[in-house]
């Protein structure tokens, strides 16, 4: 007989979005999951919706809101439109939300506190408005 697994998949917890705008069009990122640690990014197996991630080197990891960081992880590239399980430490494609309105007090950010960011050397190639 076969072992079969049951899971429970859904969007998380979602209210850090402002509106539906730019959900259908999130963009699909590969996360590179080994820049990600389980008790301060997963501590509950996931990473949350609404996490700040930036782009380097052609992958999606956290963000660093440092104000005077701007290469790196320190420009912004978007927000993790919805829950990801973590399961091992192969890197897995991610869906980003990159236009749309986030309510800024509600995005979830770990042990770094979430800043939005100001100058516009940290916000490249995004169109997001904070409320």
């Amino acid at each position: 007989m076969p072992r079969f697994k049951s899971e429970t998949i859904g969007a998380g917890d979602q209210s850090w979005l402002d509106s539906s705008h730019g959900l259908r069009n999130a963009r699909t990122e590969v996360l590179d999951i080994s820049t990600f640690t389980a008790n301060t990014h997963y501590p509950n197996g996931y990473i949350p919706s609404g996490t700040p991630l930036a782009k380097v080197a052609g992958m999606v990891v956290p963000y660093t809101s440092a104000e005077g960081t701007t290469t790196g992880a320190g420009i912004f590239w978007g927000h993790l439109l919805t829950d990801q399980q973590v399961v091992g430490t192969v890197d897995f494609a991610v869906p980003v939300l990159q236009h749309g309105r986030v309510k800024s007090a509600k995005v979830p950010t770990g042990t770094d506190a979430f800043t939005v960011p100001v100058a516009a050397a940290k916000r490249v190639n995004l169109a997001v408005t904070y409320v």
